[in-house]
């Protein structure tokens, strides 16, 4: 089943992710897919906000991955990008039972190593502000958390 909701701001898309962080679970992971500039990184910083991360949350291209750990529970915001579908050395998979919320923006580009349960958010830009998340929940904790949430 997928969702489909529309968002009219960066704003909107905070307040989204800030739902969704509402409903956390211990090795939570959201994959986020868009072109460059669609809120996959606002959606981020959402989430991060509202576990009281502190911390700027910026694109993790280069570092591949950036911890945040001073919040109520740990993120770990990946970027796969620059991967080229090769997790070889980054540990990726080890994230998955840290304990924390993991958010892998670009994560079709390794879709092969994902978790089968997990939740896709596909970022489609509609126009200068306005974006289209569709939803895509694998697994039964994921679709309960969508119908909680949205």
């Amino acid at each position: 089943m997928e969702y489909k909701i529309t968002t009219r701001s960066e704003f909107e898309t905070i307040e989204l992710a800030q739902n969704f962080e509402s409903e956390k679970f211990p090795n939570m992971v959201i994959c986020l897919n868009g072109e460059l500039g669609s809120g996959k990184t606002v959606f981020t910083k959402g989430i991060a906000n509202a576990l009281g991360i502190s911390d700027t949350v910026t694109s993790p291209s280069f570092p591949i991955i950036k911890e945040y750990i001073n919040g109520e529970m740990p993120l770990y915001h990946m970027d796969a990008y620059r991967l080229d579908g090769d997790i070889t050395g980054v540990g990726l998979e080890d994230y998955y039972n840290k304990g924390g919320i993991v958010v892998i923006e670009w994560a079709d580009t390794i879709k092969q190593y994902l978790p089968d349960e997990r939740l896709d958010i596909k970022f489609k830009v509609i126009g200068e502000n306005k974006r289209v998340l569709v939803l895509e929940p694998h697994g039964r904790i994921y679709e309960d958390l969508c119908e909680a949430v949205l």
